[in-house]
């Protein structure tokens, strides 16, 4: 598959030696959601308002000290910050030590899974420049999922409830330089191919609210909001003061 634009590209499926570059793109995509994450929390006017008290308090216990309150405001903006890095950075750490540890097991020798990767001509020199991963799941284990989440078309759901398997889409990364080139959307048609042709009858894909670019794209394809949680799986205070909700999308096929 061939993109024609300012630049070409193919996507092929993953192989051993595109390990370091996959989990370097991996670990980068993961991580730079931390900065829009907070810079949308700390702009919370919740947040706010409770920025402004912690500066005045600060401002007041150190006797007319501008000094302290800058300090204590800083200090509430160190705890946004940490928390919105703990949530991203536990769930690389947590994807790393389990399905991404290796590729070729968890995916590539599962015939219902599947690991792409999009490849480009850099310099004469090929370059993995996006990924995304398919695992197929059965029926149960999507009613277990839902079982704590706030469903937001449950009769949607419940009429789907009786198709069976589906897949879950992840890891879809784009290197930074490479975007707003209809890659993620090339990718996720990848994707949704491989659901077509094994069978499954939809696919399901949970974004981060500050992930607003992969949002649009999803609801651009025909994905639809079915829930949105909490549940980073992080501290559940972190995920409260970062502000950060999960929201899962699906495309029935």
């Amino acid at each position: 598959m061939a993109h024609k634009s300012d630049f070409q590209f193919s996507i092929r499926e993953c192989k051993p030696s595109d390990k370091h570059e996959v989990m370097s793109l991996f670990c980068h995509g993961i991580l730079e959601h931390v900065y829009p994450a907070f810079f949308k929390a700390i702009t919370n006017p919740d947040h706010v308002g409770i920025a402004l008290s912690i500066s005045m308090a600060g401002y007041v216990l150190g006797g007319s000290s501008y000094f302290q309150a800058l300090l204590f405001g800083s200090l509430w903006a160190g705890l946004i910050y940490y928390c919105c890095h703990d949530i991203y950075n536990s769930y690389m750490m947590g994807r790393l030590s389990t399905d991404m540890a290796d590729i070729a097991a968890n995916y590539l020798e599962i015939p219902s899974n599947g690991f792409w990767v999009a490849e480009a001509n850099v310099n004469g020199q090929a370059k993995v420049v996006g990924m995304v991963a398919v695992i197929g799941k059965r029926q149960e284990e999507e009613e277990e999922r839902f079982d704590d989440l706030n469903r937001v078309n449950s009769t949607e759901f419940a009429q789907d409830a009786s198709d069976g398997s589906y897949a879950q889409m992840s890891h879809i990364v784009v290197g930074f330089a490479w975007r707003r080139r209809d890659l993620g959307s090339q990718l996720t048609r990848k994707a949704l191919d491989f659901c077509k042709e094994r069978g499954f009858s939809r696919l399901v894909i949970d974004l981060s609210s500050p992930q607003t670019a992969a949002i649009s794209m999803c609801q651009k394809l025909g994905f639809v909001q079915m829930a949105l949680h909490s549940n980073t799986h992080a501290n559940p205070w972190f995920s409260k003061v970062a502000r950060i909700n999960v929201m899962q999308m699906e495309k029935l096929i």
